[in-house]
């Protein structure tokens, strides 16, 4: 969509997302007015001070009347409460977005609460982000050459799709389209999981009674293993139960490697070890072939606006 102007943008849950979306359309100058809601008024008066919003509001209802795009950067499990509290108050013509790691779940209830206004509703999933939360962990470079899911259904409006779409390009990301149940099956494997070890080990460590002690002598390894560990609890408890059967099916397929691995060692085969070290490090390389380097945080925080 050529000569995409936001009029007024609705943030619903002012996070590293939806933050890093405000401060990226404004970056791209195309929004003109950013409202943003939330739960706690020290994390929206950050927001304000940092320039990621315009406006603050804690009526979710209040706030998305005269919207033109609302987003919803809640973890999965607030967006029914959110979409039930905003469906009779949305415009006409307001187009609302998620970006929530989840799909299936969330566009069920998209068509249980949004009603009529479900056909301007587009399902979306930055592939992008940090250990940290908060308005204060958002950065407009966030999206820049990483991918946006955009999941419609085929009921979704064609402006709607187009404008959506056009946001997340002028945030600088890659949008690509996929399926609800695609969606979620690869997202257990190459998200979700990769929390569930990270959580899992960093809690194994932490319960030794000299876990103090031991952690003192950890390097590298552990810190880039773990450092996903650091993220929100709620946002991934509700998005492990969100998407329980794939992440169920992608961690069963982990234990089988995982007990694989440890009956080679019991049996100290290490011709089996290595061939699987081997394989996993082939695979690593094969698709950091062409990768491009991740987008860092900047050093300073953004400009602000005002």
């Amino acid at each position: 969509m050529s000569g995409l102007r936001i009029e007024k943008l609705v943030v619903i849950g002012v996070g590293l997302i939806g933050g890093s979306f405000a401060l990226a359309l404004q970056k791209a100058r195309v929004v003109k007015h950013v409202v943003g809601v939330g739960r706690t008024r020290k994390n929206l008066n950050v927001a304000l001070k940092l320039g990621v919003i315009d406006e603050i509001s804690h009526d979710a209802a209040q706030a998305v009347r005269d919207a033109d795009l609302v987003l919803i950067g809640t973890p999965v499990g607030q967006m029914p409460a959110v979409m039930k509290a905003i469906a009779p108050h949305l415009g006409a013509k307001t187009i609302v977005t998620d970006g929530g790691s989840t799909k299936q779940d969330v566009i069920a209830c998209a068509r249980k609460y949004l009603g009529a206004h479900f056909t301007r509703f587009v399902p979306a999933h930055p592939m992008a982000g940090t250990e940290h939360s908060g308005a204060a962990a958002a950065f407009a470079e966030l999206y820049r050459g990483r991918k946006v899911i955009l999941v419609p259904q085929r009921e979704t409006e064609a402006k709607a799709l187009a404008l959506v779409r056009a946001a997340w390009l002028a945030c600088g990301a890659n949008v690509v389209r996929l399926k609800p149940r695609e969606h979620d099956e690869i997202l257990a494997h190459v998200s979700h999981l990769p929390h569930v070890v990270a959580f899992a080990l960093m809690h194994t460590l932490a319960r030794r009674k000299d876990a103090k002690r031991v952690l003192g002598f950890s390097a590298g390894g552990l810190r880039d293993t773990v450092r996903i560990a650091g993220s929100s609890p709620e946002m991934w408890r509700d998005i492990f139960l969100a998407n329980r059967l794939e992440l169920l099916a992608a961690i069963d397929k982990y234990i089988n490697e995982i007990k694989y691995l440890r009956k080679s060692l019991a049996a100290r085969d290490g011709a089996a070890m290595q061939a699987l070290f081997e394989g996993a490090r082939d695979a690593r390389e094969r698709w950091l072939v062409g990768a491009k380097r991740p987008v860092q945080r900047p050093a300073q925080r953004p400009t602000q606006r005002r």
